[in-house]
């Protein structure tokens, strides 16, 4: 039988990995921590590289039962840390601004739970994801042929929110977070001299009318959810004054409530940058990168979680609108039988992705709770 971790063991495995950030598929060292972490508890097994530096372990029952699964990212972020304490990041430009040094901590937290007294029934499988931050990472892990043997009747997460109160816990039945994409549309036409710009075949308009046009087309009438479309960088040509420009290229980020409305305003999106090309005598070609799918909630999840929290003596919270940011969550919640909730970091608590933000510890026994809870019920279903 392992040894529960206590609090300030748990403290210091989330300071530990703090320190030492590394961004979406570097994940290697944070990986190795982890796995040394895990290995004191003695899980049944530890499974390695999966989806790239991901891991699992797994803590079975004596006898068969649901298999659950409990998932934390290990990626951090390419931001320069604004803190002044111990522990602060040790990595120029990378720092855990989205909290996934406490969530990896919380998960850890519960696989020492199970360490210590084995679910009668079941199996508890925590799982270690690389590369959330970009969409890759869940996916990949999904599509490994090492996640077969691990495939989860029930998967849960959570992410820290700034802006509730600490330790409260915020749900959403169905949507939680929505879905979106990265469109890349690139343009080639024909330079020319600057003095005869007439003589080439210039983007600019085309790269100003995507500008203007993509972002209007989320705005209209063809979607019943929010649909957003953003700007996100434009190039056109190179820095020659004596040059008009022969190529560009105009990126942005598709949001969408659900994957239902993010696949009709991908086919807009696509077809008006294609008839401005077409319009403007310019070659195009589209691709798409970091799609995020929407993190759907199970109704039976959502209200477990929310029980467990008003008996436990949570504040419970139900969003009315789903979050218009992304998880690759969305990619297990896509599978198989999910829920991602949030718990609160504190109302004054400096925001996700700002360079002074850091984790706050007071969650992290809340998070254990919550989640051992809801696995020791799923246990005897």
């Amino acid at each position: 039988m392992g040894n529960m971790p206590d609090h300030e063991l748990l403290i210091s495995l989330r300071k530990e990995l703090h320190k030492f950030p590394e961004l979406s598929g570097n994940e290697e060292m944070t990986s190795r921590r982890i796995t040394r972490f895990l290995e004191k508890l003695r899980p049944d097994e530890i499974i390695n590289n999966i989806g790239g530096n991901g891991l699992a372990a797994r803590f079975r029952g004596s006898s068969a039962g649901p298999r659950v699964m409990i998932r934390a990212e290990l990626d951090a972020l390419p931001i320069h840390e604004l803190n002044d304490f111990e522990h602060i990041s040790s990595v120029p430009g990378v720092s855990h601004k989205c909290g996934h040094d406490g969530h990896m901590a919380i998960v850890a937290g519960v696989a020492g739970q199970f360490a210590a007294e084995r679910p009668g029934r079941g199996e508890l499988i925590v799982l270690f994801q690389p590369s959330e931050e970009n969409g890759k990472g869940a996916y990949a892990v999904v599509n490994d042929p090492g996640f077969v043997s691990l495939r989860p009747d029930f998967v849960l997460a959570l992410h820290n929110l700034p802006g509730f109160e600490l330790n409260e816990i915020i749900l959403r039945d169905g949507v939680f977070a929505m879905a979106s994409v990265g469109m890349i549309i690139d343009l080639k036409g024909k330079t020319s001299h600057a003095a005869q710009p007439e003589k080439g075949i210039s983007p600019s308009i085309a790269v100003s009318r995507l500008i203007n046009e993509l972002p209007l087309m989320a705005k209209g009438d063809d979607f019943s959810h929010f649909t957003l479309v953003t700007i996100i960088h434009v190039r056109i040509g190179e820095i020659a004054f004596g040059t008009s420009p022969g190529n560009g290229v105009v990126m942005a980020t598709l949001r969408a409530y659900d994957n239902v409305e993010m696949e009709s305003l991908i086919s807009m999106a696509e077809a008006i940058a294609r008839k401005i090309a077409l319009e403007e005598n310019l070659e195009i070609s589209v691709s798409w990168t970091e799609k995020f799918p929407a993190t759907v909630n199970d109704k039976f999840l959502n209200n477990m979680i929310g029980r467990i929290g008003k008996e436990s003596g949570f504040k419970v919270s139900y969003i009315e609108d789903a979050f218009k940011w992304s998880e690759d969550f969305g990619w297990l919640t896509s599978e198989y039988r999910g829920l991602l909730f949030g718990i609160g970091a504190g109302k004054g608590h400096p925001e996700l992705h700002h360079p002074d933000y850091d984790f706050p510890d007071r969650v992290l026994d809340a998070g254990v709770s919550i989640l051992s809870s809801a696995c020791r019920e799923l246990f005897k279903l």
